[in-house]
């Protein structure tokens, strides 16, 4: 099954947040094939609709002198923040059933934990939350979003990323636990694009699927 692939570098949270959703409409139409959408974004906050007041740990005023954004949005989950060296990957998927949910999020996680698995990194699930966790640390959050079927929202997999902005929030509204990436628990620096072709491969494997790379001004 064939794809349509969205590589779109690094990018402002609300400029492909807008993107998704157009993206989302020409798939849920049929105008356009399932579409996956990878892109580092700059820093962010993103609160989902489970999102607590007291899981951003920083005045409205402090995040805007350290350039952070934030965002109100339709995903699942609570507080998540995004930022250079950190991949992001929307599917933007029709579902026939919406019981495909938890399957689909399952298997987002299997490839990511076979991504980590490249660099010497073992990657587990912890039932009680969604994402891929190396012991106590998250290492990549999953929030997902259904309307009509079609899915929005994604996974986002720390690769080099900074770890400090557990200083900002408490990630995914967990205060006993951290955070950590690929970079941290390897010893090295992983190049993003690097981690970005694994990851690829290990999602087009996992969902039986050939990305076709496709330009960003195809979906305007």
């Amino acid at each position: 099954m064939r794809a349509r692939l969205l590589d779109l570098g690094v990018r402002g949270y609300r400029e492909v947040w807008d993107l998704q959703h157009r993206v989302h409409e020409a798939v849920r139409l049929g105008r356009e094939p399932d579409t996956w959408i990878v892109v580092e974004h700059l820093p962010v906050i993103t609160l989902g609709r489970q999102a607590k007041r007291e899981n951003l740990l920083v005045s409205e005023e402090e995040l805007a002198r350290l350039g952070v954004d934030r965002v109100a949005i339709e995903r699942g989950g609570d507080v998540t923040y995004h930022g250079p060296g950190q991949l992001v990957v929307y599917p933007i998927r029709r579902m026939r059933r919406f019981r495909e949910v938890v399957p689909l999020v399952r298997a987002l996680e299997a490839a990511v934990i076979d991504t980590c698995s490249r660099f010497g990194v073992r990657g587990e699930r912890r039932s009680e939350h969604a994402g891929v966790w190396v012991g106590l640390n998250q290492i990549c959050a999953v929030g997902l979003a259904v309307r009509a079927m079609v899915t929005l929202h994604g996974i986002a997999l720390n690769v080099s990323t900074r770890l400090d902005y557990d200083r900002l929030i408490n990630p995914c509204g967990m205060r006993d636990r951290g955070i950590t990436s690929l970079s941290a628990e390897s010893g090295s620096t992983v190049p993003v694009e690097l981690a970005k072709r694994g990851l690829l491969e290990d999602l087009g494997r996992t969902f039986d699927v050939e990305f076709t790379p496709s330009q960003y001004q195809a979906v305007a």
